[in-house]
């Protein structure tokens, strides 16, 4: 008992100073994020992660904390996401619409990840963008790394682009729509279908009053439960591929689809019923978020960015022609159901 007791304490000893390090960080992301709407908490604490590691304040007493907390808050956030979706709601934007959520989706996956490896971009880099691009920015990204065993760089380099493009598709969006003469319908279901992030999508369908808003955000919620069944089929494939192999050399073998996407899906059919309360959901809305930002500035402690910096051509080169691709098409589909 005293040894186990002995090892407890000395575990505390060496998490503790990465953990509040992390909620510290994470503490300034959501004060930051609510004081602007271009970035959200997620991108804001991988910023500050990036400045930790490269301006020479990372201790070493704060990794083993760090690197203890990152995968698993990842995950959990991950799956606190799913209250956040009803299908229910998503339902009630018509047979039209849902199919077009899922061609824009599969067709902007399929295009970016193609043309990422055609630039040079390894498979598992190429397959960040097209989840942050396609689905749902920086979330979709990080659900995704654990997945495809992305490294740092790569995710920090996916996010950086996702947060560029977004924000400019927030100026450019409302500009075309007003050229255009886009009604409000048309404009959130546009807004939902070709903007990157939650919040990015919210700043752009607001320029056109509340019934675009509302039209957007379950649109863009359409998107993110497609986070899923997307990761399950990604995942399925390495199996195939390389899993196989791995496991049998290593005599492990992993789930077919990652427990924390079963999670995720399970607590969607839950919010689905309609019977959890709101005040519980607000709940779990803020605790995602905030494991999300840890998660995101653990990623950011590991990334060196004079590296990123001399690698980042081919993504940048990428989200623009993802974010084109998808724009246009999903601009031609929300056109045609309205």
């Amino acid at each position: 008992m005293p040894t186990q007791r002995s090892a407890a304490a000395a575990a505390v000893a060496s998490y503790a100073p990465g953990v509040l390090v992390m909620a510290a960080a994470v503490g300034a992301a959501v004060v930051l994020a609510g004081l602007q709407q271009f970035a959200g908490a997620l991108v804001i604490a991988l910023a500050l992660g990036l400045l930790i590691r490269n301006t020479g304040l990372f201790h070493p007493r704060i990794q083993p904390g760090i690197q203890m907390a990152t995968k698993r808050f990842l995950r959990i956030g991950v799956v606190l996401l799913g209250l956040q979706l009803s299908l229910p709601d998503i339902w009630d934007l018509g047979l039209s619409v849902l199919i077009l959520i899922v061609l824009c989706v599969v067709l902007s996956f399929i295009f970016t990840r193609y043309v990422g490896e055609r630039l040079g971009l390894t498979r598992s880099g190429a397959t960040l963008m097209a989840a942050g691009f396609s689905i749902c920015g920086a979330s979709a990204i990080a659900g995704m790394q654990s997945i495809v065993d992305a490294d740092d760089d790569e995710v920090a380099s996916s996010i950086a682009m996702v947060t560029l493009y977004g924000s400019l598709v927030i100026l450019g969006l409302p500009l075309i729509s007003s050229l255009m003469g886009l009604s409000p319908e048309t404009f959130g279901i546009w807004s939902g279908l070709a903007v990157h992030e939650v919040a990015q999508v919210v700043a752009t369908a607001s320029t056109a009053g509340a019934a675009a808003l509302a039209v957007a955000t379950v649109v863009k919620l359409g998107r993110v439960v497609l986070l899923a069944p997307v990761a399950a089929f990604i995942s399925i494939s390495l199996r195939r591929s390389e899993g196989i192999k791995k496991a049998v050399a290593s005599g492990r073998v992993d789930p077919i689809v990652p427990l924390f996407v079963i999670g995720f899906l399970a607590l969607v059919l839950v919010r689905s019923t309609g019977l959890v309360p709101e005040p519980l959901l607000d709940i779990a809305a803020t605790t995602a978020t905030w494991l999300l930002a840890a998660a995101m500035f653990g990623l950011g402690t590991g990334i060196d960015v004079p590296h990123l910096a001399r690698t980042g051509g081919r993504t940048l080169v990428l989200g623009a022609l993802s974010t084109v691709f998808l724009g246009g098409i999903s601009l031609v589909g929300a056109l045609l159901v309205t």
